[in-house]
């Protein structure tokens, strides 16, 4: 069950780093992707807390005016993503 998840988190780290490398993607979209891959990455952490502090970040910018229509697309269907890893 345990390298289930961590397949997962790996997929949804890759889909952040394509958030994180898009240049049309303004820079403080851009850096919450990065604290969230810092945060699903730290392997110190339980793994639910690791993806609460990354949908806290992800939430926090969810609706920046700002950010690119697909954009927003991709981060909400990346915190379904992990919202259904808790469950």
């Amino acid at each position: 069950m345990k390298a289930v998840a961590d397949e997962q988190v790996n997929s949804i780290v890759e889909l952040l780093t394509q958030i994180l490398e898009d240049k049309t993607v303004p820079k403080n979209i851009r850096e919450s992707a990065q604290r969230s891959i810092a945060s699903l990455s730290d392997n110190e952490e339980e793994l639910s807390i690791r993806i609460d502090q990354a949908v806290q970040f992800l939430d926090e910018i969810s609706e920046d005016p700002n950010m690119p229509i697909y954009t927003r697309t991709q981060i909400w269907s990346i915190v379904s993503m992990l919202e259904g890893l808790l469950h």
